[in-house]
């Protein structure tokens, strides 16, 4: 719908009227997802959780005013010990934030990390992480699965889907994201990591680009998808890798076409392409403000 419609420029010769030039109000659509959580490195490490996915549309934005653009990185491991993995870190769009993804549980350490969506607890029945806190609304994603009762840790929780818990010796899958039409075309975001095995099957990445789980000296944990808020695979110890970074997320406005985006002050990693009456601008990196003319 306009906001108002306004007759200029120079009349069309012959037919005695002005053209018409429609400006449609700069509603803005968002999505946001957070980092996505690391992959804990130890005897059956739990999956990383899913970055909170989050939409919202913003009504009659004003011009030439400065709005906050953050795109959470992913949770990484440090060292070569094992030991929990950092949670993913948040992503922003004015007053919208994204809660950074929840590290899975690892050997010797109690429940998994909570999160916009939580990590996957360890082996021997390690408790999940809780997704969606702190609490929002709407949800922001889902519980990472329990650990088995042996070496088969939990899966990491995604946008649409819990955790699945480890059973015996094999990792849980992650769970699944959620997929988003904001740019003209479904891409599924904010997927899982699976939980890691110790001689048996690691679990799977949720669709969103959740990493895969570890097996112990046999295959190496995968990382989280850059740009979609996957959780990192958990890290099975020994493993030739050592590590599994969290997706780092993802910020993406979608608004009409008459309008342009710009980012004072830098900052901000992004691209802006046409989707029929409006543009989609997607910011992949960095911190900053975005202001519209």
């Amino acid at each position: 719908m306009p906001l108002n419609s306004t007759l200029g420029g120079a009349s069309a010769k012959g037919f005695g009227f002005t053209t018409g030039v429609i400006f449609y109000p700069l509603d803005v659509e968002c999505l946001v997802v957070a980092g996505g959580g690391g992959g804990s490195r130890g005897t059956g490490s739990g999956g990383g959780g899913a970055g909170g996915f989050r939409t919202s549309t913003f009504t009659s934005v004003s011009t030439a005013t400065n709005f906050t653009v953050t795109v959470g990185g992913g949770g990484a491991v440090a060292g070569s010990a094992p030991t929990r993995a950092s949670n993913g870190s948040d992503s922003v769009f004015s007053s919208i934030t994204s809660t950074g993804g929840g590290a899975g549980a690892t050997q010797n350490e109690g429940a998994a990390n909570s999160g916009g969506s939580g990590g996957g607890g360890r082996q021997g029945g390690g408790t999940l992480g809780a997704g969606n806190t702190p609490s929002t609304s709407p949800s922001q994603g889902n519980n990472g699965g329990t650990g088995g009762g042996q070496y088969g840790a939990g899966g990491g929780g995604g946008a649409s889907a819990v955790g699945a818990d480890g059973s015996g010796a094999n990792g849980g899958n992650g769970g699944a994201g959620t997929a988003s039409s904001i740019t003209g075309s479904s891409v599924t975001y904010a997927g899982g990591g699976g939980g890691s095995s110790d001689g048996g099957t690691s679990g799977t990445g949720g669709a969103g680009g959740g990493g895969n789980g570890g097996i112990e000296l046999s295959t190496n944990a995968t990382a989280g998808t850059p740009n979609t808020g996957g959780g990192a695979g958990g890290v099975q110890f020994p493993d030739a890798s050592g590590v599994a970074n969290g997706g780092s997320g993802i910020v993406i406005l979608s608004y009409p076409s008459n309008y342009t985006i710009t980012n004072p002050g830098g900052g901000l990693t992004f691209t802006t392409s046409p989707s029929g009456r409006f543009k989609v601008t997607s910011f992949t990196a960095g911190t900053g403000n975005v202001q519209w003319n």
